[in-house]
């Protein structure tokens, strides 16, 4: 079993800055993807930031030189620095690990992040 957990989000005015946290710990062998998702009101979940495999970078183009995704020094941990955000980056976070063999997918249980005047 793989248990996530994040910490971090809130309620900040736009321009202000966050920072998420996720720690993946149980039985992982092999990480594929890590990274954070979010999703609005009557949207799809979508992706933000993500370690890819040969440790690349994903990002959205809406979070481009605002937001970096990097790793803790503590095993499987990673973070999401949130710079300069909009109204529009209002959502629910999600941390999400695709691990081992076969590829299984786990999801954190979600942060708000809520910007607003």
């Amino acid at each position: 079993q793989v248990q996530l957990v994040e910490s971090g989000g809130g309620l900040v005015q736009p321009g202000g800055s966050l920072r998420l946290s996720c720690a993946a710990s149980g039985s992982i062998f092999s990480i594929n993807v890590m990274g954070w998702y979010r999703q609005a009101p009557g949207k799809q979940r979508e992706l933000v930031a993500a370690f890819t495999s040969g440790d690349r970078t994903n990002y959205a183009d809406s979070v481009k030189g605002r937001f970096t995704i990097f790793r803790a020094n503590v095993k499987n941990t990673i973070y999401l620095q949130m710079n300069s955000l909009k109204t529009a980056d209002t959502a629910v976070y999600y941390c999400r690990i695709n691990a081992n063999r076969p590829e299984t997918d786990y999801w954190g249980q979600g942060n708000q992040v809520t910007v607003s005047s």
